[in-house]
């Protein structure tokens, strides 16, 4: 196996202009909600892992719409300053985390020790946030694009395991019904 320094990019994300347009149309992405904010605390609780996001992406960025982290890990405002010392934030640029893969692959992924992956380690939350495992999932909406993730993340290697897959899949799942259900009402 040879090295190659480009396979540690960020994936190119062709269906980026038409999520911006549909996360718009349903007003989404721009904000914190409260609603969100409470599914990404019962994904952690779930899970048990320390962070939980609901987390839109755009060209540029990404937006945790939903943020929990447990209460020693809480930070105030959620800037992207927040973020680079050590606490995630509402804000993050789109070539940190692992979420950007989840958007473009359009399939879950699950990282028990990021570390043991060098596409991924090399990622800036490794050294910034100290995140060392990663359990997402894409939200696939009724008109097929992709809005964003629902993921967990924690700073020690945890064995997710296909438990661990088939909660994050069924918690995406259940948040996509959820918006669809906001769009109708």
């Amino acid at each position: 196996m040879t090295y190659d320094p480009d396979q540690l990019l960020t994936p190119i994300d062709q269906e980026a202009p038409r999520r911006v347009q549909r996360l718009r149309e349903l007003g989404l992405g721009d904000e914190p909600d409260p609603e969100f904010d409470e599914f990404a605390r019962k994904l952690s609780q779930i899970t048990g892992a320390p962070y939980a996001m609901v987390n839109f992406i755009d060209e540029d960025r990404q937006y945790f719409a939903g943020l929990h982290t447990t209460p020693a890990n809480q930070a105030g405002g959620g800037s992207p300053e927040e973020a680079a010392a050590g606490t995630p934030g509402r804000v993050m640029s789109r070539d940190h985390g692992y979420c950007p893969h989840v958007v473009v692959r359009r399939k879950a992924l699950v990282l028990d020790d990021v570390c043991d992956y060098p596409r991924f380690a090399g990622n800036p939350v490794v050294d910034e946030i100290g995140i060392r495992s990663y359990l997402g999932a894409p939200l696939i909406d009724r008109t097929g694009t992709t809005l964003g993730t629902i993921c967990v993340v924690d700073v020690e290697p945890r064995p997710w395991g296909r438990e661990g897959l088939e909660t994050i899949k069924a918690l995406a799942a259940e948040l996509v019904d959820r918006i669809h259900q906001r769009e109708l009402d």
